[in-house]
């Protein structure tokens, strides 16, 4: 056992010298010869140590991935393809934290975003990003990757993120004998994760470039920089670039000189990624619903083609409008053949002079959605792109708004109500697991299903003769509807579909008004109030509820027995009771979520910014303009001492 211990102490650290800091020290027939011994000790003791480099062959297949719920929401970057946004984006942030903070300048990978917990120094879980609250957990597929540590010296609790990816010389490499070729390194990365077999995972030789720390115990980091030493100190491979920049100038600076070596990596990079250093500034600026306000992705310029308009297809949304869609002559654009496109509207094919016929120049917007940019070469017999008289699903008159045009049909048309049944059962809104276009336009067309108030009256007899559903799928739909019927007020409204609500104002909405009948009630003013909202805004839930069929459904789907969670009980008397309060700067005690949870729980609501509604400012460690701002309008302002001893005054 103790020779066992020695080879696998010594051929991690063989391992580690070779992937990370690409310096071996032993030759490869050393290590062979080291790791056929290790093998054949673990063979005759039908033992295994947790961390060994044998189990990053592949353990069993799994029959299929479980949801991993992340501790911490993976939140994705807003992003910018100019200078002029870059230097919008800066300018939002001098503005917001009262000077230009440092920032750290690092490539952004382009593969498969991991999360990685260890407990105890010990690799306990891995998850792909999903949604950014839940996701799959791939741990047997990340414990193949060889710059994975399977122990790290930190033994408290910790996240580490980072990025899935297959170098070139790798993905060159394994081409040279594949049965089927991969098409490139970006989804030969994500297809290795997601494969139910670790042993294709292990076939492939990725690499995990960390660059993030999520949730943590133990540790504290106040910068992006404390951060990327952690990662280094702890083993983890890392991208060699990291800058730390004063000014705008320095930062652009930073991201021509990634570009400019962009084709000398041995992985692929669509950019730059720039973090606001300081955590405590970040945690001042906060986030918006998708995206932290302290970060963004630079995008590099996209890969770009020419190819030849074949036709225009008008396809109808879930919100009536029609869409034009180009089809294209196939063409490889980074690795996928493309063979249709976006045009963004009616307006916009007038103006980029695009006709069936013309050769055009099409890009890969974000290197992922094709985009026609504008035409190449055109010819005399090319054809003029007329827009739709009628809905070319239901073919009832459409009306034109702006640059838009819509289908008049409200009740009856295929793809609007295949699109609204499919969004009421997303993820995100009412979670019928299992529910699908597919299902929805199944149920449409066979079962006579036209919303979703009629998914609530579904029954054995009418799924289970539909192609594709057996006893167990047929089952398990039927009790996700039922499951469905408990939900939050937030998640109902977003499923309800109601124009310009997005999640973020759902909650708003549902956390501002408390139930559906204050919200029907509610004046155009009461609702255009609420912070980011407006009148345009309001006239949507107004005019929604006015509707006479969309209030129906609505006491439709409650009569159907949909329930809302309540919200936690607060304190009816507490010290914030209310008060408006605002946090700001680094807080030592407690986490910024558990600060604002305790808040809540006594009483008060948590405001983001600082405005004449707020009562009281919170102020911990580097507080900045947030501050300032307080000390301005008068505002009451405690230090973190101060909340601690009311809080343990009260519980």
């Amino acid at each position: 056992m103790d020779r066992m211990r020695e080879l696998v102490e010594l051929l991690n650290r063989y391992a580690y010298e070779y992937y990370v800091l690409d310096a071996p020290t032993v030759s490869d027939a050393e290590y062979d010869a080291l790791y056929d011994e290790l093998k054949a000790l673990e063979n005759e003791l039908m033992f295994v140590l947790p961390d060994s480099p044998t189990l990053r062959v592949g353990a069993t297949p799994l029959k299929e991935f479980k949801p991993y719920v992340h501790r911490e929401r993976l939140y994705s970057l807003d992003k910018a393809q100019s200078r002029e946004e870059l230097e919008a984006f800066f300018a939002r942030v001098e503005k917001a934290a009262g000077y230009f903070p440092d920032f750290t300048v690092e490539h952004k990978f382009d593969g498969l975003t991991l999360s990685i917990t260890y407990d105890g120094g010990k690799l306990v879980s891995g998850a792909t990003r999903g949604d950014g609250t839940t996701g799959e957990d791939v741990t047997e597929q990340i414990k193949t990757i060889r710059t994975v540590p399977l122990k790290i010296p930190f033994k408290g609790l910790i996240e580490v993120q980072g990025e899935g990816i297959m170098r070139f010389s790798s993905f060159n490499e394994y081409n040279k004998t594949a049965a089927v070729p991969l098409k490139n390194p970006r989804n030969a990365a994500a297809g290795a994760i997601r494969n139910l077999d670790p042993a294709v995972t292990a076939g492939r030789k990725l690499d995990f470039f960390a660059y993030n720390i999520g949730y943590h115990e133990g540790i504290r980091f106040r910068s992006q920089s404390e951060m990327r030493a952690f990662i280094a100190e702890n083993g983890f491979l890392y991208g060699k670039r990291f800058d730390v920049v004063k000014s705008a100038e320095e930062a652009f600076r930073s991201i021509d000189e990634i570009e400019a070596e962009r084709a000398t990596l041995d992985y692929l990079i669509d950019g730059a990624v720039l973090k606001i250093d300081s955590v405590a500034v970040r945690e001042e600026l906060g986030y918006t619903e998708k995206a932290p306000r302290w970060a963004l992705a630079y995008k590099y310029k996209a890969t770009e083609t020419t190819t030849i308009l074949k036709n225009v297809l008008w396809q109808v949304s879930r919100t009536s409008k029609i869409n034009p869609l180009a089809e294209l002559e196939p063409v490889d654009l980074g690795g996928a053949t493309i063979k249709r496109a976006t045009l963004n509207n009616y307006d916009d094919i007038l103006k980029k002079g695009v006709k069936i016929g013309s050769r055009v120049l099409i890009r890969r917007s974000n290197d992922v959605i094709p985009e026609i940019m504008g035409v190449y070469e055109s010819h005399p017999e090319d054809k003029e792109i007329t827009p739709p008289e009628v809905c070319p699903a239901c073919g009832f008159p459409v009306r034109r708004e702006g640059a838009f045009y819509y289908c008049t049909n409200k009740t009856g048309c295929c793809p609007q109500i295949v699109s609204a049944l499919d969004h009421f059962a997303g993820r995100q809104a009412m979670d019928i697991e299992g529910f699908s276009e597919k299902t929805a336009e199944q149920l449409y067309n066979e079962r006579g299903v036209k919303t979703p108030a009629d998914l609530y009256d579904l029954t054995e007899e009418d799924l289970k003769e539909l192609e594709g559903f057996r006893d167990k799928k047929t089952a398990n739909l039927l009790s996700s509807i039922e499951k469905s019927k408990h939900t939050t007020l937030d998640r109902f409204l977003f499923a309800l579909g109601i124009p310009n609500i997005g999640k973020k104002s759902a909650k708003q909405l549902a956390d501002h008004f408390g139930s559906i009948d204050a919200i029907r009630c509610a004046t155009r003013d009461e609702i255009a109030a609420l912070d980011d909202f407006g009148m345009v805004t309001a006239d949507s839930v107004a005019g929604f509820f006015e509707d006479s069929d969309k209030s129906a459904l609505v006491d439709l789907l409650i009569s159907k027995g949909i329930t809302f969670d309540t919200p936690e009980e607060r304190t009816s008397e507490g010290p914030f009771t209310g008060k408006t309060v605002v946090l700001t700067g680094a807080l030592e005690r407690y986490r910024r979520s558990e600060a604002q949870d305790i808040i809540q729980r006594l009483g008060g609501s948590v405001a983001d910014s600082v405005t004449k509604k707020v009562n009281l400012v919170i102020v911990g460690a580097d507080a900045g303009s947030k501050l300032a701002k307080a000390e301005k309008l008068g505002i009451e302002i405690i230090d973190e001492k101060k909340f601690s001893e009311i809080v343990d005054n009260f519980l």
